[in-house]
Parts: C-alpha cells; sequence; structure tokens
C-alpha cells in the first residue's frame, strides 16, 4: 500500500511539472490530439488495407474479405457517425449517409475494391477539410493575456490589491510605471506619456495629465498616475473589443450555409431516385431482382460526389501551399473564396502601411549651427530620455555617425519635453509651445504650421540665445506601401484606410501612398462601423492590421490580414491570412491567387457534374457495368485532382 501510494504521487509529480494537474489533463490532450489527427489517421490506414485486400485477392478471398471489411470501417466510421447522427438527431439525410451507402451497394453486388476506394477517397477529403478548418478557427487567448487582472485601489492612504472585478466607478486606483491601465478613467493626479497604441493605433504614446481619459489595457509610461475608474470592469473599451471580436466569428458566411443546403438536398434526391431504380422497374418494366438492384447501385456509385468534394479541396489546398511559400499563410481554404471577390481593401495606418515608429524628416538649423552641430546637440540631451521621439533624435545622430555627449541637470516636463545644461547653456527641447514666445517669429511659426499641417510633430531646441533649430519627425511609410496599393487598384479595388491617429496625419499617409478613402481618430468599435458601412456599400471587405485594437475589424471583415512578424498575438489569432514577413505587396497576389483558385473551382465542378450527368444518362439509356461506371467515375475525380494541383506553380 505504501509502494502504491508512493507511486501514485510520484505520478502526480510528473503530471504537474510537465503542467499537468490531473488524469483527466491526459484525457483532455488525448481528446485533442485524436480531433486534429485521428480522422486523417483512420484515413491513410483505410488506404493501406485497401492496398493489402487487394494484394491478399490472388492469395486468399476471405482474407481480402476481411481486409476490404476492415477498410470500410477504419476509413468509413467517421463519416457513418456523422451521418447517422444527422439522420437520427436532426432527422435528415447528408452526403456523408450517401457516401457510405454507396460503397456498402458497391460491396454488396461484389465490387469491394470499388466500394472500398470510394470510402478511402471520400474520408481522406474529409479529413483535409478538417485539418483546414481547425486551422481557420479563432482564437481571443491571446487577447486576453493582455487584459489586466488586478488593480491596486488606493483608499484611506492605503494601497490594496484587487481584481479588477471588484472595482466599482468612482474608485480611485494607482498605476505604477511600466504597468498596465487596469480600468478606464479619468487621471486625478499625476502626468505620464501613455503607449495606446493596442487601442487607439496611435504611433506616439500620448501624454496624459490630470483630467485626461485613459483606456484599459493601456500601457503606462515613467509616471506614476492616479485614476478614477469611470466604467466597470464589463464595460471597458477592452472587454468591448473582446466582445466585438467574439461576435463577428460567431457569423457563418452564406457559402457556407449554402453548401449545408446543398449537401442534404442532393442527398435526398439521390437517395429518393435510388429506391425509385429499386421499387419501380420490376413492376412497370418486367425487370428481376437482380438486374434492377445492380442497375441501382451503379446509379448510386456513378451519383457519389467524390469528384464534387475532389474539386474544391485539392485546388484550395495547392493554392494555401503555394501561397505560404512566398511567405502568405492563408488559414482557411474558405478565405481563398472570399479575398478573390475582395471590393475594398482597407489598411490600418501604423504598424501596417506606416513601420509604427517616428523618425526625422526634416530639420532647419539657426544661430549659424551646421546639422551635424544640431543634431549632436540634440542627441547628447535626448539620449537621457526614454521618449520615442527623443529615441528618433538619436537613432538621426547615430546615422550621421555623430559623437554623442552627455548633458547635465535633465528635468522631463510630461507633455512639453526636456530641458538641461550642455555646454554652458542651458537648453530646451520640445513642443512648439514650450518655446518661450519671445523668440517665436513669423518664418519660425510658417515652419511650424506648414510641418503640422503634413501630419508631423514639430519639435523646438532652444537655447539662452533663442531657437538654435526646427525639427519635424513622423512616422515612416514602408516602402512597398505605394506599389502595394497602386496594384491593388490595377486589380479594380478601392484602397481604405482606418486608424486612430489624427487626421492632417492620416491624410499626408493616405495622399503618400495614394489611398482613396481615409477614415481617422477611430477607436476600435468605430472601426467596425466602418467596415461594416463599407460592406453594405462594396460587398468583401478585406481588413488590414497588426494591432490589438484591430482585432475586431480584423474578425468582422470578410477577410482579415495581419502582420506576422509586427503582428500583436490578438490580431494574428483573429486574422484569417497572415503575411509572415510584413510584406503588404503580397496582397494583391493573394487576390490574384483567389481569383485563379477560383476560376479552376469552376471548371473542376462543371466537369465533375458534367460526367456524373453523363455517366447517369448512360445508366438510364442503356446500362452500364458497374467497373466502367466506377472508371468514369474515379477518372474524373482524378482529372479534378489533376487540374487543382496546377495552383503548386
Amino acid at each position: 500500500m505504501i509502494m502504491s501510494t508512493s507511486l501514485q504521487t510520484a505520478k502526480e509529480s510528473i503530471r504537474e511539472s510537465k503542467g499537468c494537474n490531473s488524469k483527466d489533463d491526459y484525457e483532455g490532450r488525448g481528446n485533442d490530439w485524436m480531433s486534429k489527427y485521428g480522422e486523417g489517421i483512420a484515413a491513410l490506414a483505410s488506404g493501406i488495407l485497401i492496398a493489402a485486400a487487394w494484394g491478399m485477392g490472388y492469395v486468399s478471398e476471405p482474407v481480402s474479405i476481411g481486409l476490404y471489411l476492415l477498410a470500410f470501417v477504419v476509413g468509413g466510421f467517421v463519416k457513418a457517425k456523422e451521418g447517422l447522427h444527422t439522420l437520427i438527431a436532426e432527422r435528415d439525410l447528408d452526403v456523408n449517409l450517401l457516401m457510405i451507402l454507396a460503397a456498402i451497394g458497391a460491396a454488396i453486388i461484389g465490387y469491394w475494391t470499388e466500394g472500398a476506394v470510394l470510402i478511402f477517397i471520400f474520408s481522406l477529403s474529409g479529413a483535409l477539410e478538417t485539418y483546414t478548418m481547425q486551422k481557420s478557427s479563432k482564437d481571443i487567448s491571446s487577447l486576453m493575456d493582455l487584459k489586466p487582472e488586478t488593480a491596486l485601489l488606493y483608499k484611506d492612504g492605503k494601497e490594496t490589491e484587487v481584481p479588477i472585478e471588484q472595482l466599482a466607478v468612482g474608485d480611485l486606483v494607482l498605476v505604477k510605471p511600466g504597468e498596465r491601465i487596469p480600468a478606464d478613467g479619468l487621471i486625478r493626479e499625476g502626468s505620464s506619456a501613455v503607449d495606446q497604441a493596442s487601442i487607439t493605433g496611435e504611433s506616439i504614446p500620448i501624454d496624459k495629465e490630470p483630467g485626461d481619459e485613459v483606456f484599459a489595457g493601456t500601457l503606462n509610461g515613467h509616471g506614476a498616475l492616479f485614476v478614477e475608474v469611470s466604467k466597470p470592469s464589463e464595460s471597458t473599451l477592452f472587454a468591448k473589443i473582446i466582445k466585438l471580436v467574439q461576435e463577428a466569428q460567431s457569423e457563418k458566411p452564406a457559402s457556407q450555409l449554402f453548401i449545408e443546403r446543398f449537401e442534404r438536398i442532393y442527398a435526398r434526391v439521390i437517395i429518393l431516385v435510388t429506391l425509385l431504380l429499386i421499387a419501380i422497374p420490376p413492376f412497370l418494366l418486367g425487370w428481376n431482382w437482380e438486374a434492377t438492384f445492380y442497375k441501382a447501385m451503379v446509379f448510386l456509385v456513378v451519383a457519389s460526389p467524390c469528384a464534387l468534394v475532389a474539386s474544391i479541396m485539392p485546388a484550395v489546398l495547392s493554392a494555401v501551399s503555394n501561397s505560404a511559400r512566398k511567405g502568405v499563410l492563408f488559414k482557411g481554404g474558405a478565405h481563398l473564396e472570399n479575398i478573390a471577390q475582395t471590393s475594398v481593401v482597407a489598411f490600418d495606418k501604423t504598424g501596417t502601411l506606416t513601420y509604427g515608429q517616428p523618425a526625422v524628416t526634416d530639420w532647419v538649423a539657426y544661430q549659424g549651427m551646421s546639422e551635424e552641430e544640431l543634431f549632436e546637440i540634440a542627441a547628447s540631451i535626448e539620449s537621457l530620455s526614454e521618449h520615442p521621439l527623443a529615441k528618433a533624435i538619436v537613432d538621426k545622430a547615430k546615422e550621421k555617425q555623430l559623437s554623442i555627449g552627455r548633458a547635465s541637470g535633465l528635468k522631463a516636463l510630461t507633455g512639453w519635453g526636456v530641458q538641461a545644461d550642455y555646454r554652458g547653456d542651458t537648453w530646451k527641447i520640445g513642443k512648439p509651445s514650450f518655446t518661450d514666445k519671445e523668440w517665436m517669429n513669423e518664418e519660425i511659426e510658417a515652419i511650424v504650421e506648414k510641418w503640422a499641417n503634413e501630419g508631423k510633430t514639430v519639435t523646438i531646441v532652444q537655447n539662452s540665445q533663442g531657437v538654435a533649430g526646427v525639427l519635424a519627425l513622423q512616422d515612416r511609410i514602408r516602402p512597398q506601401a505605394k506599389q502595394a496599393i497602386a496594384r491593388l487598384r490595377k486589380l479594380g479595388i478601392t484602397v481604405a484606410m482606418l486608424t486612430g491617429d489624427q487626421r492632417r496625419t492620416a491624410q499626408a499617409i493616405a495622399d503618400e501612398a495614394g489611398i482613396d478613402l481615409v477614415f481617422a481618430e477611430l477607436l476600435p468599435e468605430d472601426k467596425v462601423t466602418r467596415i461594416k458601412e463599407l460592406k453594405e456599400k462594396y460587398g468583401k471587405v478585406t481588413m488590414v492590421g497588426d494591432g490589438v485594437n484591430d482585432a475586431p475589424a480584423l474578425a468582422t471583415a470578410t477577410v482579415g490580414i495581419a502582420m506576422g512578424a509586427a503582428g500583436s498575438d490578438a490580431a494574428l489569432e483573429t486574422a484569417d491570412l497572415v503575411l509572415m514577413n510584413d510584406d503588404i505587396d503580397k496582397i494583391s497576389m493573394a487576390v490574384e491567387l483567389g481569383r485563379r483558385t477560383r476560376r479552376i473551382v469552376k471548371q473542376n465542378i462543371v466537369f465533375a457534374i458534367s460526367v456524373i450527368a453523363l455517366l447517369i444518362l448512360s445508366n438510364f439509356a442503356q446500362g452500364i457495368a458497374l467497373p466502367l461506371g466506377v472508371v468514369g467515375h474515379e477518372g474524373s475525380t482524378i482529372l479534378v485532382i489533376l487540374n487543382g494541383l496546377r495552383l503548386l506553380r
């Protein structure tokens, strides 16, 4: 008993060390593994058994039949189970049951190989379809990881860590530097730069002061903030993002609903006709029962939809494989069809059309300074700051290979800029409003206004003698953006931009990139609204984004595309298509591939239906032998598969 207890304890320890706390966890993992790979393994095992049965046919017929029966069971179990469930639970027929009956019918009249091959082809197709659908499933688990779990409640001078669900409107919470803000609210004390990219998509952290609004899930910068909660946890903007993603994912596309209806109608018609072929001819035409049953089974076999099933999946999988080699990952075959019909491609700005990082774009030096001297001074002062704008100035100095000194007495004035002593003088670097008014003249004000109208952030460098220089910074557009948009427009696609940035900044980027429609200053829920409006006006819409704030729009769009390298986990999980190397120029390639796939699928479907119709008519007109029927049926299946494989090129 002691040994048994020790062994059990050891097993539990092993489970815990592997992140598994009970036997149920192991069973759950086993079930997950079987749901992913079980159907495919069964299909392959069925194929092996068929080959073995065919070989044993020359040695022992009973053994061969036994192997065929085993192939029927192994390959057809899942589809038979689904078909019977539909029949019993939903009182309806589907293609699964039709295929099983066709295979059984072939076996009844002695054509074991033909029946088993039908099972194998259909089960393999089902396994491939299941795998593809699993890859296209969307999950918001990574989005939930960004949700703050606890907050520091500040009450009566004491800090208490509480779950965010316990926060009430009016509570005061303390947010320390580097922490995520736990709730939507208003700043009551403190100032800091808050990174709101996960919510609004703004590329530069926003300076926040008392009275400013902040959102749950955004990242606090260098200052401590006391925030008064304005919304309960379930009503925050972050919670709305999660809800919007869930709602968008629950909607079935029209094509899926059509396929489900078609399967049931097709199965009903074929079963009905088969039963009529068995029951009527002996009475009306005087056929014997054996001839009648044979002709009915030939009909059931030639009318089975293997060629129709193979018309779609091999072509789709070939296209998916082709695009994956080129760095474009489709999460499901259905998205190929959708992107082929895209009328509008809507881009997020920050991190998608642009790099999401500010860079110095323009500068003017005064007081007889050279541009090298201006950047050496500015970088020496800004090197002590962690602000993104400061980093951009330092990076520019390094790009010019300038030596960076060290300032003293640095003071960071949140929302304004920095002040420090350097080379025996006091320097101020910051917003135009941070500059002493006495040093602002018409020339400088004109430059500031011009760059601001271009959507750039203007920074002024000042010393005791006046303005020493003016710098402009802006998020950089990706070099391939113009070409990518030009190619989309050449395909007849309207291009739009949805961003949380200011309108002037958004319009400047849109003008540079050649974008048709611009929607600026949008929150995540506004982006969803715009996507819905575009769908109503233009039809199918593709959304391209990279941030958490883009997740609801990606889920709402007909096709969501995420940036693979720069994209957030939430965007990657929600998207239907991922650009693995962030090359937005590949979007036009994806559209063209989708259109080519759609053409080939149409060709396959027309050919498959034509062959099935021809075989059925031949069977009715003068009768055909079952082997010829199977050859015609399987031949058409092979041809449509080979036609689909052309998409690998």
